[in-house]
């Protein structure tokens, strides 16, 4: 779900985009690859193809094979499970390099190692002895750069001096849910469910994220938001389970609410606490039982800012906002110590760039308390981070008011492009990089999501550029660890 409720222009908006869309309905998963093995392997056509993640000495490379002229009920061709091969090399006429990833299903997931940094290299992927095609992006480039039949990219430099520890950015969970790509009340705009049989799928993403973000490297963990679908008692507890998974809570990992955490009404929520602006707030119940829904925490010296971006009276489907407290709060821990290293996260982000629903400033928090946010953040040298999820997306930005501050949203946890993004700090500076959860689940839901709207939500959600997914500043954090 992008949001609960939007306002008439964002809906007016949403609907010249996908007007006339149809019902998604599931598909029977063993008669889809029952009728792909009949067809032989060579029916396989390889598609989607995506450079997800690029570091200084790796890359993630991820797609598709199908069953060309066959429709699965999503609009897509039925799977087709293949091999995976990428040959590679730094000339597209000596590519003498060869990575495979695992065969025998149709959703592919290649790591490339042992890479030079600051090289172009040149790439192929194929299964079943054909090129993949990428994923089309009306303002991007999801493969690399095209040079002729190949692909081309160039490994980032390191962050300068040495490394500390990563940090696991995620947002987005929605644990509850059960009908992915909704939007609003438009009747015609319908969801993806699960694949009858398989687990719920927030539980898959946010199992193998936990996972994945443990064997990435991740001493931390720091969740921003919509950690349930809509805060019901159970979720929320088995969202904490789940994280659990990762360590200990307040220590290994931190939480903060999203709109769809918000206190609630309704029968289902009478045993949990008062909300302090409506209802009843089982997140805080779970999450927050003795203090404010926001916090300052050390992380091995780096300051960390959880904000509480629905501190708030509301449906959940407006702009996000902070309490007159938390405000000022915040603008009080800035200026107790403006030189201290400092990440701020929290659901919403301060401006949305690059998105067709950024009109009507229900992506975002309330644009007068970002820009204070901005302001503030300009006379605290120490901040560099803004981590924000809620747009579903990966992009990158920074702003004027704040020109030394990268905001950074993140795909959602829960859904294509399914994952969570690494900070790896140096003591020089940082990286940050995008990874898709790789579990078999997690890769077949990642895929079979990236259909809702009608197919053209990836437009929408991967990131345009490779680096709004993938970068690295340099940033004195030499205090630390």
């Amino acid at each position: 779900m992008i949001c609960c409720r939007p306002g008439r222009r964002e809906l007016l908006r949403w609907s010249a985009v996908v007007a006339g869309a149809t019902l998604l309905p599931a598909f029977d998963r063993d008669l889809v690859y029952a009728d792909a093995r009949a067809a032989g392997p060579d029916a396989a056509r390889p598609v989607n193809l995506e450079l997800v993640t690029l570091t200084e000495t790796s890359a993630v490379l991820t797609w598709y094979t199908g069953v060309p002229g066959t429709d699965d009920g999503l609009g897509r061709m039925k799977p087709a499970p293949s091999d995976a091969e990428v040959v590679y090399g730094t000339h597209p006429s000596r590519m003498t390099k060869t990575a495979h990833g695992p065969s025998g299903t149709p959703y592919h997931y290649v790591e490339l190692t042992g890479l030079e940094p600051g090289r172009t290299y040149y790439y192929q992927a194929r299964s079943c002895g054909q090129a993949a095609t990428p994923t089309a992006l009306a303002a991007g480039q999801a493969a690399g750069v095209p040079h002729g039949d190949v692909f081309a990219f160039t490994t980032p430099q390191p962050p300068p001096g040495r490394f500390l520890f990563s940090i696991a950015l995620c947002n987005d969970l929605h644990l509850g849910e059960t009908v992915a790509g909704l939007v609003g009340q438009l009747p015609w705009i319908k969801g993806i469910e699960q694949v009858p049989g398989h687990p719920p799928y927030p539980e898959i993403m946010a199992q193998a994220l936990v996972a994945d973000a443990r064997s990435r490297g991740a001493t931390y963990l720091l969740a921003a938001g919509d950690i349930s679908s809509e805060a019901a008692p159970a979720d929320v507890g088995r969202a904490k389970t789940l994280l659990d998974g990762f360590g200990a809570y307040g220590r290994d990992y931190l939480v903060t609410r999203g709109n769809h955490d918000r206190a609630h009404e309704g029968t289902a929520y009478t045993a949990c606490s008062p909300g302090q602006w409506q209802g009843n707030d089982c997140f805080r119940d779970d999450f927050f039982p003795s203090g404010p829904t926001y916090f300052t925490h050390d992380l091995q010296g780096l300051r960390i800012l959880g904000l509480d971006t629905y501190d708030k009276p509301g449906n959940g489907g407006d702009a996000g906002g902070l309490s007159t407290d938390q405000l000022a709060w915040l603008e009080s821990e800035l200026k107790k110590d403006p030189d201290r290293p400092t990440l701020v996260f929290g659901h919403h982000p301060l401006f949305v760039e690059n998105s067709p629903t950024a009109i009507t400033g229900g992506q975002s928090l309330d644009a007068g308390q970002s820009l204070r946010i901005l302001a503030a953040y300009n006379r605290t040298p120490g901040v560099f981070l803004h981590h924000a999820g809620h747009t579903h997306r990966n992009q990158r930005s920074v702003f004027p008011l704040a020109p030394k501050v990268v905001q950074q949203e993140v795909g959602a946890g829960k859904e294509y492009p399914g994952g969570f993004t690494l900070l790896r700090v140096h003591s020089g500076g940082y990286a940050l990089n995008f990874y898709k959860t790789r579990s078999d689940l997690a890769r077949e839901w990642s895929e079979r999501s990236r259909q809702e709207l009608s197919g053209l939500w990836p437009q929408l959600s991967l990131g345009n550029r490779v680096t709004d997914r993938n970068s690295t500043a340099t940033r004195d954090l030499s205090g630390l660890g």
